[in-house]
Parts: structure tokens; sequence; C-alpha cells
């Protein structure tokens, strides 16, 4: 379109090229983006299952030491599986 006295445009040749490397460049950005997200979003449910887990370890502690009939155990059992 518009050259110069060497007969390069503004960009010495490297427009197709520099446009090529910004697809890439968004594309990785992107990518990193759904990533994170994916990573946050996963660990949450984790967190929950120890959470669940160490109030059920608790539980079957106090029963242990006698300071909950077999009774309760059970219906609070059943409460951490909902």
């Amino acid at each position: 379109m518009f050259a110069d006295a060497t007969g390069f445009d503004h960009m010495d040749g490297f427009g197709w090229g520099l446009m090529g490397m910004g697809w890439i460049v968004m594309f990785v950005v992107i990518g990193l983006v759904v990533w994170a997200v994916v990573q946050t979003t996963s660990g949450s449910s984790s967190k929950r299952d120890d959470s669940a887990t160490s109030a059920q370890r608790i539980l079957a502690e106090r029963y242990a030491r006698g300071e909950i009939d077999e009774e309760e155990f059970r219906r609070r059992s059943d409460e951490l599986r909902h």
C-alpha cells in the first residue's frame, strides 16, 4: 500500500507475523484465565469435602468419648452426608 524509498511498507514486512503473534498471545491469555477459573472452582468442592470429613471425625470422637449417644451420632452423621 504505502511504500517508502526501499519498497517496504511502514512495518518492514513484519505485519502478518506480528499479527499472528498477537493472536497467539491472546489465546494464551484466554487459556490462562480459563485454567485459573477451573482451578478456583474445583478447589472449593474439595475444601467442602475436607470440612465434612473433619466434622465427621469430630463427631465420631465425641461418640467414642461418650459425649453423645448412638441416636444423636446417627442423626448428626446423616445430616453431614446431605
